[in-house]
């Protein structure tokens, strides 16, 4: 798995960190079942703190695209190439809504008057 961060990009490093990951799942690089390189690992291949990259990778086990198996280590979750491309998305329309001015409880209201 060959990850790299952009030195350009503005986002906090765990938030970057993830969103790599997010994408080697969907686009196929990582598929359900298959284990990450050690926190360790990732910290050294991206140049970030080790602490950086736990992050990043809790954020994406609180997504439902990892989960954490003690002896085992950190394994893409089945299901996790469908919900990375939806969890994109939302992540884009969140985006979107925080440069128009709207936070995330005025989306969640907007999502509820849906019918």
């Amino acid at each position: 798995m060959l990850l790299r961060l952009d030195k350009r990009d503005t986002r906090p490093l765990h938030e970057q960190v993830a969103g790599v990951i997010r994408r080697a799942v969907a686009e196929g690089e990582c598929r359900p079942g298959d284990r990450l390189p050690s926190a360790r690992d990732l910290s050294q291949a991206l140049d970030v703190n080790v602490n950086t990259v736990l992050r990043g990778l809790r954020s994406l086990r609180d997504d439902g695209l990892l989960e954490f198996r003690r002896g085992r280590g950190v394994t893409v979750a089945q299901g996790a190439d469908e919900r990375s491309g939806l969890l994109n998305q939302v992540h884009a329309l969140v985006t979107e809504a925080a440069r128009l001015g709207y936070n995330r409880t005025d989306l969640i209201e907007m999502i509820r008057g849906i019918p």
